[in-house]
């Protein structure tokens, strides 16, 4: 970023870096961390001043990162000083277990020790469907009520939706096989860095074919390169996502697990690929590929209207 602002500003690279003293630079890492720990302050101090002391709602959700550790996103809905709807990110908070005392304690701790942020103002509070949020006699929903009885809490309709189609479609035992199916090819693909590699080398080939007999269009923003996608069942449209990047790299994707079978350095690598692709080439798994994408497709955009 230093340098960004040096090649655009003659001023600022007169007495930044190799021009700054040796004593103020600000690019040890003990600096550049301080650094990025005032800018989500400085943010959270311009969200705060936009609430002022009006009502607000809160939106919180827990999930691991890549670091298995417990993260908690707290998301702020309010209407600011000049009548507008604003929905902010407000912090993302590491807690040590997931238990709603904990989960509680942190978001007041946030919300009231650290901005002043009053919990009698919440209105709205909204969670995902698991019990330990939802729970009507101990679950962060009732903390909350006991507190402020004003703070309804709303179960997110599009997660709603999503769970719903989900739950529906895998009474369907040929659907609940098909998904059971692409999540084992998604995970056969994604094996290895070196596959990935490997299929979106065989997708830009298939693309410069495509174009080449004009069979696709060609332009920015078109024709782009991306991963097979996996399904969650708690993330919005991650099912028609999954869909969709399978289908769009179907022949890249059987090219791959041929040269798998062909070359695979042990016979379960090249069982599995053999597996998948022999699944991968029957009438049912494409014509249901097919099939729920038109389905998910329109319940897709209705999630994200709602």
């Amino acid at each position: 970023m230093v340098k960004i602002l040096a090649d655009y500003k003659e001023k600022f690279s007169r007495v930044v870096l190799e021009n700054a003293p040796k004593n103020a630079q600000y690019t040890s890492p003990k600096i550049q961390k301080k650094i990025l720990h005032i800018f989500p302050s400085k943010v959270r101090s311009a969200i705060r001043e936009d609430i002022g002391d009006a009502k607000f709602c809160i939106i919180v959700n827990e999930a691991r990162d890549e670091f298995m550790r417990e993260q908690m996103a707290l998301i702020l809905i309010f209407v600011n000083k000049d009548g507008f709807i604003r929905e902010r990110c407000f912090d993302l908070v590491h807690v040590r277990d997931t238990t709603v005392s904990t989960l509680k304690k942190e978001i007041c701790a946030v919300l009231s020790l650290s901005h002043n942020l009053n919990i009698q103002n919440i209105r709205d509070q909204g969670y995902d469907g698991a019990s330990t949020m939802r729970g009507e006699w101990n679950g962060l929903k009732a903390l909350f009520l006991k507190d402020c009885p004003y703070a309804y809490y709303v179960h997110c309709l599009a997660h709603q939706l999503q769970l719903a189609l989900i739950g529906a479609s895998r009474e369907v035992i040929p659907i609940h096989q098909s998904f059971s199916k692409l999540s084992s090819i998604v995970n056969i693909i994604g094996a290895s860095c070196k596959r990935h590699d490997e299929l979106q080398s065989n997708q830009a080939d298939d693309i410069a074919y495509l174009i080449f007999i004009y069979e696709n269009e060609y332009g920015r923003g078109a024709n782009q390169i991306g991963p097979l996608q996996r399904a969650g069942d708690t993330r919005w449209g991650s099912h028609y996502n999954s869909i969709c990047s399978l289908l769009k790299m179907f022949s890249a994707t059987c090219t791959l697990l041929i040269n798998i079978i062909n070359r695979g350095a042990t016979s379960s690598q090249r069982g599995d690929a053999d597996t998948a692709y022999d699944v991968m080439t029957t009438f049912e798994f494409v014509f249901i590929l097919h099939l729920m994408k038109e389905i998910m497709g329109i319940t897709d955009v209705l999630c994200h209207v709602l």
